[in-house]
């Protein structure tokens, strides 16, 4: 519990409202996450006492703690740069209120961890009028954003995982005939409609689909599917746990089938993915992220987190580091051009961009928002990762 309260009191000591010491004339960053520390803090007494703090808290800040080790390493290159952090979970205000006392500052970059659709339309609208560029580093979600420039998204859109779920198999596995499960669910249906459109003339006689109900998943149902000769290849178009865990058991109890199964970017966080004990089935997924804790960086920004906090960092500090130490170099290095040198890669802390405009409609003028497109596809066998790799473009 020590441990925790010291991170808490850290972020206590230099959050919000107060400008982190910087020499004048410098880049303005404004850093949004949702810290909830009046629900930790009354004034400067810790409320929680004894108990563990809470997922959600630990999340932004988590975010934070790896924003600031950012900032740590950009203050010892001499970067010319003033940060403020915004708590926008902060008691009797809004992310409105935010936005509006932040209109005033000049900022030349918005750092945001965004939790709903709500706060991602405020700060986009408020972007969009004030040309100020915001870096989305963790929300995977388009909704509410429009014909904004300045909006960037790193945290690939659920379309564009199907769409390089489409690409992978297609440069891997061209020649299985594969099998596409899915569930009669609005969600699926979605899923299954965005993969289709990647070659709609030609998924029929390309792939094999199977529509299952979460009760009918079993291996008497999949076995009209399945060849004990060869590997199979499955695609299963569904982020619900309970329907991809039930198939990966099934499939798990019958080593006879050798299978590879393919699937969603939600399943690095599915449990029973990870208690799987079989080397017949490989499970393969998407994701934006490969935080290697043994390169070179991500062994340093481990060993510093370590030291200041004595526990392993999760991916959310790498994120809050990556987003602060990347596109502030970009902004410094860009500063009137920023916005056109997104994707390149000379600050790259551990995943490689590939940042493009997305257009709603083929006659769209102005790009809805910037989404990173980069994927890579994690592959695990008996629950650890075997091997990562990036997709090719």
């Amino acid at each position: 519990m020590k441990q925790k309260f010291i991170v808490l009191f850290a972020v206590l000591i230099v959050f919000s409202d107060h400008i982190i010491a910087q020499p004048p004339a410098r880049q303005k960053i404004a850093v949004l996450a949702p810290l909830y520390l009046d629900s930790a803090f009354s004034d400067y007494t810790y409320q929680l006492g004894n108990k563990f703090i809470p997922q959600y808290i630990l999340t932004g800040l988590d975010f934070y703690n790896g924003v600031m080790l950012a900032v740590d390493t950009l203050q010892k290159e001499h970067a010319n740069i003033e940060v403020w952090v915004y708590d926008t979970k902060k008691k009797d205000t809004d992310i409105n209120a935010i936005l509006r006392s932040m209109s005033f500052q000049n900022f030349s970059l918005i750092i945001a961890s965004l939790n709903n659709t709500d706060e991602q339309k405020a700060v986009s609208d408020f972007s969009f009028y004030y040309n100020i560029p915001v870096v989305s580093a963790t929300y995977p979600n388009d909704a509410n954003v429009t014909d904004n420039p300045f909006f960037i998204l790193l945290n690939s859109t659920l379309k564009t995982h199907v769409n390089g779920v489409f690409r992978y198999v297609q440069q891997n596995y061209a020649g299985a005939k594969p099998v596409f499960i899915t569930r009669n669910e609005p969600l699926e249906n979605r899923v299954l409609a965005d993969f289709k459109a990647n070659n709609p003339g030609a998924f029929n006689l390309t792939y094999r689909t199977l529509t299952l109900n979460n009760e009918e998943v079993s291996i008497n149902n999949l076995i009209p599917y399945l060849d004990s000769t060869r590997t199979n290849v499955l695609v299963c178009g569904s982020l619900n746990p309970t329907f991809t865990g039930t198939i990966a058991k099934a499939l798990c109890e019958n080593p006879q089938y050798k299978t590879t199964l393919i699937g969603m970017p939600n399943w690095d966080g599915i449990r029973e993915l990870n208690k799987l004990d079989c080397n017949s089935l490989e499970i393969i997924y998407s994701t934006p992220y490969n935080y290697s804790r043994s390169d070179s960086i991500g062994y340093n920004i481990s060993q510093s987190y370590r030291d200041k906090f004595f526990t392993r960092p999760s991916d959310m500090v790498y994120k809050g580091y990556e987003a602060m130490y990347h596109f502030t170099h970009l902004l410094l290095d860009y500063k009137y051009d920023f916005i056109n040198h997104l994707s390149e890669n000379k600050y790259v802390v551990s995943n490689n961009f590939s940042i493009r405009p997305v257009m709603m409609t083929d006659t769209s003028f102005v790009p809805s928002y910037l989404e990173n497109q980069n994927l890579y596809f994690v592959k695990k066998v008996n629950g650890l990762v075997v091997s990562v790799v990036e997709l090719a473009r």
